[in-house]
């Protein structure tokens, strides 16, 4: 079932598929996605741990020992830090963010839900986070999970993914026509 699907592919969709399939057959998916997340959170948090996952310097049982640590100190275990661990030994952990976003996909597919990737100037409240899921179902007919991320180069307004659409309504895009159009009539 999840190895078909066609929006998983290459080396990161090949660890996020066995990973998806190991994790549904132990009936742990949404705790392996939370402890993925909660991993992901880390490393938009730390510079360092951002080095340490991308950088080829580092030996594999250095990378592989400081990995352990992060690991223990955020209450990772179990299958997630395990998956996480055959990563680094196999000298792919370079791909984390890649396996993550796979993941995410798998399983929304695997629970009937879109995945939607929003980009924002600035952090959405809880609120307009609810009000943008529901607008979006309206249009889906499904649940639709978000992928937030946050990029003040857009100035203001969003941008909004979902499968092969795009909305673009940032407030760089809207000067960016309006600069094009004054070159125009100029």
């Amino acid at each position: 079932m999840a190895a078909e699907d066609t929006s998983v592919s290459g080396v990161s969709g090949r660890y996020a598929t066995a990973l998806f399939e190991l994790a549904r057959d132990q009936k742990v998916v949404d705790e392996v996605k939370a402890d993925l997340e909660r991993f992901e959170g880390l490393l938009n948090e730390s510079a360092d741990l951002k080095r340490l996952v991308r950088s080829p310097v580092f030996a594999a049982d250095a990378q592989s020992r400081a990995l352990s640590a992060v690991l223990d100190k955020a209450g990772i275990a179990g299958i997630s830090a395990n998956f996480l661990k055959v990563l680094t030994a196999n000298r792919r952990l370079f791909v984390v963010t890649d396996v993550i976003r796979a993941y995410r996909a798998l399983v929304a597919k695997f629970k009937g839900e879109a995945t939607a990737d929003v980009t924002v100037a600035e952090a959405l409240s809880d609120k307009n986070l609810d009000a943008l899921k529901v607008a979006l179902k309206s249009v889906t007919g499904k649940d639709v999970a978000l992928n937030v991320k946050i990029d003040p180069s857009i100035i203001g307004g969003l941008v909004v993914k979902l499968g092969s659409r795009m909305i673009d309504s940032s407030l760089r895009t809207k000067l960016n026509s309006i600069k094009h159009a004054m070159k125009e009539a100029g």
